[in-house]
């Protein structure tokens, strides 16, 4: 099933995950899109230091890829492959996130995320690759 590309804000919405990390979109256009996350204490793992469990960036840089593949006129049905580099550990927020489609492919296609923190630093990034069929 292809989205249409102008109520992407309407497709994040689809699944109740997404809906509870409560993205919202910051830009759109073919290249690249911009998600926000709001910043919640449920997103929190280490209360020592007030940061965000990995596996929630893994995942914002996850649907930011296949929001992106999406934006860009792909499809995007499901995730193949997943890579994620943890540069620092997110304490503050919102976070946004940044994704670039790669390459829209007939059967893969493949984004590119960075994640940055509210002082514009780095936090994680990645990529991920996503069956087109």
């Amino acid at each position: 099933m292809k989205y249409d590309t102008e109520n992407l804000a309407d497709v994040m919405q689809i699944a109740p995950f997404h809906r509870w990390l409560g993205l919202k979109i910051v830009q759109q256009n073919n290249d690249q899109l911009e998600l926000e996350m709001p910043w919640r204490d449920e997103l929190v793992s280490n209360p020592v230091i007030g940061a965000v469990h990995g596996g929630i960036l893994a995942s914002l840089i996850d649907l930011t890829g296949l929001y992106a593949i999406i934006a860009a006129g792909g499809i995007a049905r499901a995730t193949v492959d997943l890579r994620v580099d943890y540069h620092r550990a997110a304490t503050n927020g919102p976070l946004r996130a940044i994704g670039q489609v790669v390459k829209l492919g007939k059967t893969i296609s493949t984004a590119d995320t960075r994640i940055l923190d509210d002082d514009d630093r780095l936090v994680a990034s990645g990529r991920g690759t996503y069956l087109s069929t």
